[in-house]
């Protein structure tokens, strides 16, 4: 038995890096995935990958700043393996920026990223929850969702919308047995990572030695908590925060 046998799932930038682990782990706990990237080419692969493996996945091209996109991703879902149970807003992206640094254009791109896309993942996926009798919703805070960070600050932003954002979700839709929970990873290997570590020297050293567990994490530390609160496991979470960072953000 797989702990999530019989659910369907999508996920948002599920083409590579975290969003892919995710993707791999709850298809071999028994998922259906409908991975959403902009990344076409490497999201039909994962797709593949997991079918080899025995797993059932689709890819679906998705831009989660477009309304109708996620419309057509929930739609796929529903008429591929017939109804959605699982949300994961995954997809992110980081520019760097002090206050006086940042562009109007770079924090209108983000938020439209990481904090309206989850808006619309979220809108478009709960009427299908509903017929579904319920659903876990997942938006991938992270800790600069919780506390302030000297490298960006419309990422830090985004993040903490995203937090309460799910909060508001979690309280208005409790009552329909859809959840909503939000993660908040500390510095993990991605190619995020290595893009806010780029030009400056010891960034990975620096990361390392501020996470008490003395290592930067990996996308199934990460992926893990999400298979948690996408299973069943987790039925009487919602509107949580669960921190995996190493322990940084205890300090």
């Amino acid at each position: 038995m797989g702990r999530m046998d019989g659910k369907v799932a999508l996920i948002s930038g599920g083409a590579r890096g975290q969003g892919a682990a995710e993707a791999r782990l709850f298809a071999s706990e028994g998922a259906k995935v409908v991975i959403g990237d902009l990344l076409d080419v490497e999201g039909m692969r994962v797709a593949a990958e997991i079918a080899e493996l025995g797993g059932d996945a689709m890819y679906v091209h998705l831009d989660v700043t477009s309304e109708e996109d996620w419309q057509s991703a929930v739609a796929a879902a529903v008429s591929s393996y017939g109804k959605l149970d699982v949300l994961v807003n995954n997809a992110g992206i980081w520019r760097r920026g002090r206050v006086e640094d940042t562009t109007v254009e770079d924090w209108d791109a983000i938020q439209n990223v990481n904090s309206k896309g989850v808006f619309l993942g979220t809108k478009a996926a709960i009427p299908e929850m509903r017929n579904a009798g319920g659903g876990s919703i997942i938006n991938i805070s992270s800790t600069a969702g919780l506390v302030g960070g000297p490298r960006s600050t419309a990422y830090t932003a985004s993040k903490g919308a995203v937090r309460l954002f799910t909060k508001a979700t979690a309280i208005q839709y409790a009552g329909e047995s859809i959840r909503a929970n939000s993660i908040h990873p500390g510095p993990i290997d991605t190619e995020m990572i290595h893009q806010v570590w780029q030009g400056e020297d010891n960034s990975r050293e620096e990361s390392i030695a501020r996470t008490p567990l003395g290592r930067v994490g990996t996308v199934d530390d990460i992926a893990y908590g999400v298979l948690f609160l996408a299973s069943d496991e987790s039925s009487f979470m919602t509107g949580s925060e669960l921190v995996i960072d190493g322990g940084s953000t205890a300090q």
